[in-house]
């Protein structure tokens, strides 16, 4: 065992002492220095990392919230307009409401439009985060971004379509149903007039979508699910009967399956061609002698059953049912 060291006075040293005191030199020290530095450094970024990180992965979650409404106010605002310029101010709005204004502090809200199916906008937020720990390292800024797509237009496809059309007459010059036509407190009821198309207001008529002559088993597949309408329709094509009748078993069986539903049903105008989709409201109906469907149509409805293939003013017209969401 080799003997203790003893200082000046006699005592023994300690290691640290013998570190402190450069008792084995100053290269000794200067390595203690050296390791204890990289240390810290491995230390300061590790706690920046953590810190500043999730500092930056919360504005990137507000940058998303802020995306997202800026996409569906800029896809609402062209659904109405039919206008990029209003709708990129519409957008470009939301996303300042919430704290991202374009061209302040190096924050840019971009607009982009598509039109290959419906009207869809791509809103991008892009905004500096300042780091506080891992600025000590030389990380000092990062650019954080997060995009929203919102899809709107008027609907030209159904996915289970019902069999049954109405007139173009039950629709105001706006696309909204009148009143009469719309109210849950006072359902309307609708006959048969027998005819290929529907003869006026009041009137509906079935349909199968221009496959050949109308059967009454046919239609009872589509009503009872059996069979399933997935229909684009393009504006102004025929879908009338092809042979007159009311088929009056198809009242009860559209009392039985569809009572209490939602459906969606094509608008036609007095020649049977197709004007656009509108969403219905069976109540109930009554078969025999009576034939008819009670219910309402839905206003300023946004249909979870229709898609759309074209953008505002190109496509079937607006009848209370439209699109708007977001797709990514």
């Amino acid at each position: 065992m080799d003997p203790p060291i003893l200082d000046q006075r006699g005592d023994p040293v300690t290691v640290v002492g013998r570190l402190l005191s450069g008792s084995k030199g100053e290269g000794e020290r200067g390595q203690a220095l050296v390791v204890f530095c990289l240390a810290l450094t491995g230390v300061i970024a590790a706690v920046g990392l953590v810190l500043d990180g999730g500092d930056a992965f919360a504005q990137r979650r507000s940058e998303q919230n802020a995306a997202d409404l800026a996409s569906l106010a800029g896809a609402n605002n062209y659904l109405v307009n039919g206008d990029e310029t209003a709708a990129t101010t519409a957008a470009r709005a939301f996303a300042a409401n919430n704290g991202y204004t374009d061209g302040a502090g190096s924050v840019s809200v971009g607009v982009s439009f598509d039109y290959t199916a419906g009207a869809k906008v791509t809103v991008t937020i892009a905004a500096p985060h300042r780091n506080n720990f891992l600025g000590l390292i030389g990380q000092g800024n990062w650019t954080i971004s997060a995009s929203a797509t919102a899809l709107s237009g008027l609907p030209d496809t159904a996915y289970g379509a019902a069999p049954m059309i109405f007139s173009i007459d039950i629709f105001d010059a706006n696309g909204n149903p009148r009143s009469q036509f719309s109210d849950p407190n006072h359902p309307f009821s609708w006959g048969d007039g027998n005819g290929d198309i529907p003869n006026n207001a009041n009137d509906i008529a079935w349909t199968n979508y221009g496959t050949g002559s109308l059967d009454s088993s046919e239609v009872v597949a589509i009503i009872t699910g059996a069979e399933t309408i997935n229909k684009e329709l393009a504006f102004g094509q025929y879908i009338g009967q092809h042979n007159q009748g009311n088929h009056g078993t198809l009242f009860d069986n559209t009392d039985a399956y569809l009572a209490g539903t939602d459906i969606t049903v094509p608008i036609v105008d007095h020649a049977g061609n197709f004007q656009g989709w509108a969403t219905f409201h069976v109540v109930s109906a009554a078969g025999g002698s009576t034939k008819t469907i009670t219910g309402y149509f839905e206003v300023n409805f946004q249909g979870g059953n229709v898609g759309v293939g074209c953008q505002n003013g190109s496509c079937p017209r607006y009848l209370g049912t439209y699109v708007l969401k977001l797709i990514r």
